[in-house]
């Protein structure tokens, strides 16, 4: 799958139902040739027009489905990192 296909899907968390966004980037492991994590803006898709700053890191282990509209994940708010710019 390439970065482009995860970038059209939706991230939703299966805990609590809530929409967390759209995937902007990922987090790939070169030696282990795996992805550790997907990076979605804090906020939504278009968080930066509105002022708000961060990013949500969510370990790939995490991702419990992904559909053809949508990636579930699994995550708890204290599991996953915040990175602020």
């Amino acid at each position: 799958m390439r970065l482009c296909e995860f970038e059209k899907k939706e991230v939703i968390n299966s805990c609590d139902c809530s929409k967390i966004g759209y995937v902007t980037d990922i987090v790939f492991d070169e030696c282990k040739g795996c992805i550790e994590a997907i990076i979605v803006p804090k906020g939504g898709r278009f968080c930066f027009l509105f002022g708000e700053s961060g990013e949500l890191v969510i370990p790939f282990r995490c991702i419990k489905q992904i559909g053809p509209d949508i990636i579930l994940v699994e995550i708890h708010e204290e599991r996953h990192e915040e990175r602020r710019h």
